[in-house]
């Protein structure tokens, strides 16, 4: 009677055990993607935004396919941005223009007012085409400036000269005169995701020596792969911090 009660009871603690463990998991948020992009300086960590559908499924879908891979980030300018996603940058001879290849398609602009061009912005880099349409591959990191209240009333003029009506929002405003960026570029460059790590790794490429006569060609190439982590909101929270 007794090994009976202790076996029944056993098994009842048993199965609350696994029960527990299995609700416990059941619960947990699952991981979410993010674009990791590693360089010869460094890594960079992004979220891509789901508000820009075509560009996060695109991007996705290049760094599944292993696109970018040895790929350089061919143009940088210090203050500015730092661009890439040419694929006629792989193993390209060192005295070679470049930034006018692509993979043969175009996205249609995906314009939030939400998404502004603050320091470690990802954006779409385009050709000059009356749709605003980005580059199938071609992008770029945002580094900027900071700038004052004036200035950016003064350039908000400007800006509403092309774009009637255009004003910079509180949370714009407070961005650009605090971490910084190229505010000149809003509502006419697709924004489609963000940096969470790496602003160290942006400065550096964006500090390195380049060739003006190459559109602003690093001396040294900088090569890049780029994939497609899972992290969870624990591990987001932990990047951020060391941001």
């Amino acid at each position: 009677m007794k090994i009976f009660k202790i076996t029944t009871l056993f098994f009842i603690l048993t199965t609350l055990f696994f029960s527990c463990s299995v609700f416990k998991k059941s619960t947990e948020a699952p991981k979410k993607s993010y674009i990791e992009i590693s360089t010869t300086q460094g890594k960079m960590i992004f979220d891509l935004y789901d508000k820009t559908p075509l560009h996060k499924a695109n991007f996705i879908k290049l760094a599944n396919e292993k696109f970018y891979d040895n790929t350089l980030f061919h143009r940088v300018i210090k203050g500015f941005m730092i661009q890439g996603g040419d694929p006629d940058s792989k193993n390209a001879p060192t005295n070679k223009a470049l930034g006018n290849g692509g993979p043969g398609y175009q996205i249609p602009a995906e314009f939030d007012t939400s998404y502004f061009h603050k320091k470690g912005i990802l954006a779409a880099a385009r050709t000059n085409n009356p749709e605003k349409k980005s580059s199938g591959s071609q992008f770029y990191i945002v580094q900027g400036n900071k700038y004052s209240l004036a200035q950016l009333n003064n350039m908000e003029k400007g800006m509403q000269r092309r774009n009637p009506g255009f004003k910079f929002t509180n949370a714009q405003k407070l961005a650009y005169t605090t971490i910084g960026g190229t505010p000149h570029l809003d509502g006419d460059y697709t924004v489609f995701g963000e940096m969470i790590s790496g602003m160290d790794v942006l400065d550096k490429i964006a500090s390195v020596k380049k060739n003006r006569a190459l559109g602003n060609r690093p001396v040294e190439d900088i090569k890049m792969t780029v994939k497609v982590i899972f992290l969870s909101e624990k591990e987001v929270i932990a990047l951020k911090e060391k941001k």
